[in-house]
């Protein structure tokens, strides 16, 4: 039996069984491995420091997909300011945080299936109940990653994206 959600690669050919529903990048794109162990670096899988002058949360950029109950999201880094990480990281495990005003943030991922760059996007961080990444909202602008989240993708697009990211070697062939 296959999955109404099965498709043929545009890049390999191949059939998948369906498109993953979410990526994650496991840093922001400022993050470079000779920062591990510094002792004014972190990088956990919610949080990090740059050089105790940067200060980055993770969250998710979540976009509907289009006739369905579903969601498409993407794992990314935000950068807040110090007095705003501060806030986030002292209310972390607190019940309520929810209820936190939303803290203004700059994209700090790299996303190459979009034709124009995403890093430095203005966002806001949306912080949910204690085990949940907080949403981040994109400004609305005419930025194509903004649109998708504003008015939602098709399961096609889901599709496209999953052929570029599997095989990033053939990103230049994909359309944003």
């Amino acid at each position: 039996m296959t999955s109404d959600r099965a498709f043929t690669c545009a890049c390999c050919g191949g059939r998948h069984s369906e498109p993953p529903m979410n990526y994650t990048a496991e840093a922001p794109a400022v993050w470079d491995a000779a920062f591990a162990g510094a002792e004014d670096c972190l990088l956990s899988a919610d949080q990090c420091v740059v050089l105790g002058q940067h200060y980055f949360v993770k969250g998710l950029i979540e976009i509907p997909v289009l006739g369905s109950e579903e969601m498409f999201s993407w794992g990314v880094w935000v950068s807040l300011s110090r007095e705003n990480f501060s806030r986030a990281a002292d209310l972390w495990d607190t019940p309520g945080r929810e209820s936190e005003q939303p803290y203004f943030g700059w994209l700090t991922t790299d996303l190459p299936v979009y034709p124009s760059p995403t890093r430095n996007l203005k966002t806001h961080v949306h912080t949910r109940p204690v085990g949940e990444r907080p949403l981040v909202e994109l400004e609305p602008t005419d930025h194509p990653l903004a649109v998708e989240q504003r008015r939602g993708i098709s399961l096609e697009r889901v599709r496209e994206i999953a052929a570029a990211l599997l095989h990033p070697d053939g990103l230049g062939r994909q359309s944003g």
